[in-house]
């Protein structure tokens, strides 16, 4: 499954284009729209992009993740080499150092992540800004070749902007066209 990026100009193309997306096969759960007219989606029965799309917590919080492991792993090495509490100290103790530790590090990070927008919509940024509608379109292989074929053919205002093979990886972008 890949994810396909249209930048439309407006609500009602948006609107249009999911509407034949639907029509083509494409069920609701597979298009999302991001956008700062959020109302608008709501009135015309539109997905809005979820957190998961919009927000950068998954890629922060993986990264924090990364980050407490390696804090995790250096202060149980510490503890070991020291052996402050003596040298019967059980494993399950030191594993419990570096998955706390870890778990810190991810909800550190998923809070920074909060805060920031997706890296993957970064590119866009300045359009949505401006007012237009990113359509996000997730095809599967079977499907991809009459999604781009249709938003070709019916939608030409809704500009193909980029694609993403990789859409489940936070540390890919998609590929801008």
């Amino acid at each position: 499954m890949k994810c396909y990026y249209y930048l439309s100009p407006t609500l009602e193309d948006a609107g249009r284009a999911s509407d034949n997306l639907h029509n083509s096969g494409v069920k609701d759960w597979f298009i999302h729209i991001v956008t700062k007219d959020e109302a608008g989606l709501q009135r015309m029965n539109l997905h809005s992009a979820n957190y998961v799309e919009t927000l950068g917590f998954v890629h922060d919080g993986l990264i924090g993740a990364a980050i407490g492991l390696l804090l995790g792993s250096t202060f149980a090495g510490f503890i070991s080499a020291t052996e402050p509490f003596g040298a019967d100290v059980p494993l399950i103790a030191y594993l419990g150092i570096m998955l706390l530790l870890t778990c810190f590090g991810a909800w550190q990070g998923g809070l920074a992540g909060i805060s920031k927008e997706n890296k993957k919509l970064g590119r866009f940024h300045d359009e949505i800004e401006a007012g237009k509608f990113l359509i996000l379109v997730y095809a599967h292989l079977a499907e991809e070749g009459k999604v781009h074929a249709m938003m070709s053919s019916l939608h030409p205002e809704s500009l193909f902007v980029g694609l993403d093979p990789f859409f489940y990886n936070p540390f890919c972008g998609p590929k801008l066209v």
